[in-house]
């Protein structure tokens, strides 16, 4: 299983249209990183991971 699906998935993103794909899903990241709206999201999904947010049960 060396040439698997790993090592189709880097064989792909090596390519030009990997490439492109690769820097805009990092652009939209960050981007989206930049939003407070989402920031309070990740963090609210975080806390309730951890057990610490509303609705998620501790640990």
């Amino acid at each position: 299983m060396a040439g698997g699906l790993l090592g189709k998935v880097t064989k792909f993103l090596s390519t030009p249209q990997g490439r492109k794909l690769t820097q805009e899903a990092t652009r939209r990241a960050q981007a989206a990183a930049k939003d407070p709206a989402t920031r309070r999201k990740i963090e609210s999904v975080v806390g309730q991971l951890r057990g610490r947010g509303s609705g998620g049960a501790p640990r």
